[in-house]
Formats: structure tokens, sequence, C-alpha cells
């Protein structure tokens, strides 16, 4: 008597599934009237509207620091991350430095970007804008020297 009391306990909370599965043949799948899917896969931002610095600044973050004949010190080479896209500029987060300073991030290929150098704990983060600068896939975790410019 346990048995089958115990049985009908476990069986009855799945019977009031059945109703969902008959609508579509797999329950993994979404019921076409569920609109809630619909609404999370529409109306987002696109890369370039993130973007809040401009094409002339990014050029001349690009090119090629004028430092004269100091030359520029390397503070090391760190593997960055995709910084947070709601802090805007051109910056690269790191634990290499104690104070915040001019520097530029310069990828193996030779391309680099000058940015600000920001003190941090953790893993090294690139900003958003940087990113797009140098032309790396938002999913990249590429490594960069490290530049502190005079």
């Amino acid at each position: 008597m346990k048995r089958i009391i115990l049985a009908l306990c476990l069986i009855l909370p799945l019977s009031a599934c059945a109703g969902a599965w008959s609508k579509t043949k797999s329950w993994l799948l979404p019921r076409p009237e569920d609109s809630s899917l619909r609404a999370l896969t529409t109306g987002g931002q696109s890369a370039a509207a993130l973007d809040v610095v401009t094409e002339a600044q990014k050029a001349a973050a690009v090119a090629a620091p004028n430092t004269g004949q100091t030359p520029s010190q390397v503070l090391g080479i760190v593997s960055v991350a995709l910084g947070s896209p709601a802090e805007p500029g051109l910056w690269l987060k790191s634990n290499l430095l104690a104070a915040p300073s001019k520097g530029r991030a310069v990828l193996a290929n030779g391309a680099g970007v000058n940015v600000d150098l920001l003190p941090a704990a953790g893993a090294a983060t690139l900003s958003f804008s940087a990113y797009r600068a140098l032309g790396l896939a938002l999913t990249d975790l590429p490594q960069v020297q490290v530049l502190a410019l005079p």
C-alpha cells in the first residue's frame, strides 16, 4: 500500500506537464506562442553604437607616438580581455603599474594603440574602443606589450 501511494505521489506532479508536451514535438523547444524568446533576440545594440570614440580619435591613437629621443619604457607583456563597454575611452587596466599614466598597447604583429594606463588588480582589460581600433574580434584574448610613454 505504501508503494502505491509513493508511486502516485511521484507520478501525479508529472502528469501536469502532459499539456505542454502535446503542443510541441519536444519539451526542449519553446512554444510558438511564447513571445518572451523573441523579445530577447531583437532590439540589441550594434558594436558601432556602443563605441563612443570618434574615428579621428582612433586614428590619432593608432598613429605611432612621437617620443623624440626618449625611448618608451617596456612595462611587460600581458594577455588582455575585453573591458566594459560602459566605460568609454581608450584605456588599458593592468596590475603592471601603480599610478595612472599614458602608454601604448602593442600587438605581436606590430599594431598598437595609445591608451591611458590605469592600475587595477586581477586580469588586464583593454577598452572596447581600443579593441575596435586594433581590429580585434570581441572574443579575442591577445597578448600585448605594454609601453609607458614619456
